[in-house]
């Protein structure tokens, strides 16, 4: 069997037992699952989340349904010898997404993994420990009710092409063009930074969007080009209306790592790239920004790797970051989206589908 249907899934989901506790994946969220009906062939499945730690009750919590939809998506992401991510296939999906890992964790064909990703510069390249899989092994089953990681070590390319489900479209997940030449820093961590920021640049073009850069990136160059020169790009901050009403906004969104603009008028998004800063430092500016343009209706965006998705919740329930209602944007997200973008003309598309991309954080 090389594919697998929602069949296969809920089936084995319902030889999980009932009527006991069950964990996540990660050890240190202490939330706990409990499975209340298996719908067979193919779901909804419905499971009671909650955490026993802050005083919550199995009796006291309402059921969630993981719907079929949602477990095609995956069956359909899934292929042997293909770990898949979670986060990047079910993007917001937030808890359910979390309860559903941690149920077909805990069926026989499946292990989690965390495999090293090679990442490659220029004629170098090393390897680095990325976010956690799920890994369809029909081969080597384990025993049935019990989280196991494949104990060897698994290296994957970045450069490699995947492919994710979004309902009935299939779009392979991409990287960004390995040629990005730096005038101002040296190649290391920054790179993927300057790689998203591209990215974001090309998905806002798609959509239309004029794209204004972080004044300390803009010199960065791709293909003879400095980002600020990139299509879409906004040459002059203070030549747009959004934020040239506005005395302090010019200075304070200079700093901005990414920011669309729209129509003369509106700002879909304000975007932090937090690959090696610090996310605080990033919702500082995001915050400064919305204190200077009051009036807006702005998405408030963090971009950050997928494993980091824990540090970047955290953050943004603090307190002195909630009227951001800030959203996390993960760069497996982001390089979907570039991809679709870059294959596809784009008609018709509203702002709001970006936010299928993006994780609202609650």
């Amino acid at each position: 069997m090389k594919r697998l249907s929602a069949e296969n899934l809920v089936r084995a989901i319902s030889l999980l037992p009932r009527n006991v506790d069950l964990h996540y994946v990660s050890p240190e969220n202490p939330n706990r699952i409990r499975i209340v009906e298996v719908v067979l062939p193919e779901g909804p499945i419905r499971v009671v989340s909650y955490c026993p730690k802050d005083g919550e009750t199995f009796e006291g919590k309402k059921p969630k349904s993981i719907s079929s939809n949602t477990i095609w998506r995956v069956a359909n992401a899934l292929s042997v010898g293909n770990p898949m991510q979670f986060d990047q296939v079910l993007q917001g999906g937030g808890n359910a997404r979390s309860v559903f890992e941690a149920l077909l964790a805990r069926t026989p064909d499946f292990y989690m993994c965390k495999p090293s990703r090679t990442l490659k510069f220029g004629s170098t390249s090393k390897a680095q420990e990325g976010p956690k899989h799920i890994w369809w092994k029909p081969d080597t089953p384990h025993k049935n009710d019990e989280i196991v990681w494949w104990p060897e070590k698994i290296t994957i390319s970045e450069l490699a092409v995947t492919e994710t489900v979004y309902e009935e479209i299939t779009l392979p997940s991409a990287t960004i063009d390995s040629a990005l030449k730096f005038s101002t820093i040296n190649l290391g961590l920054e790179r993927r930074h300057a790689e998203i920021q591209l990215a974001l640049i090309t998905i806002g073009n798609a959509l239309n969007f004029k794209t204004a850069v972080a004044v300390q990136d803009q010199s960065i160059m791709y293909q003879g080009k400095r980002l600020i020169e990139q299509p879409g790009a906004v040459l002059r901050l203070g030549d747009l209306p959004q934020v040239s009403s506005y005395p302090t906004a010019v200075s304070v969104a200079k700093d901005v790592d990414i920011i669309w603009f729209k129509n003369g008028r509106l700002m879909p998004a304000a975007i932090e790239i937090e690959h090696t800063t610090g996310i605080l430092s990033g919702l500082t500016r995001l915050k400064k920004l919305q204190d200077v343009l009051p009036d807006y209706r702005v998405r408030y965006v963090i971009a950050a790797p997928d494993g980091d998705r824990g540090k970047v919740v955290k953050a943004i329930k603090l307190e002195q970051f909630k009227s951001l209602n800030a959203k996390y944007f993960p760069y497996s997200a982001i390089e979907e989206l570039f991809s679709l973008s870059t294959k596809r003309t784009l008609r018709g598309v509203t702002e709001e589908f970006l936010d299928s991309f993006m994780e609202d954080v609650d």
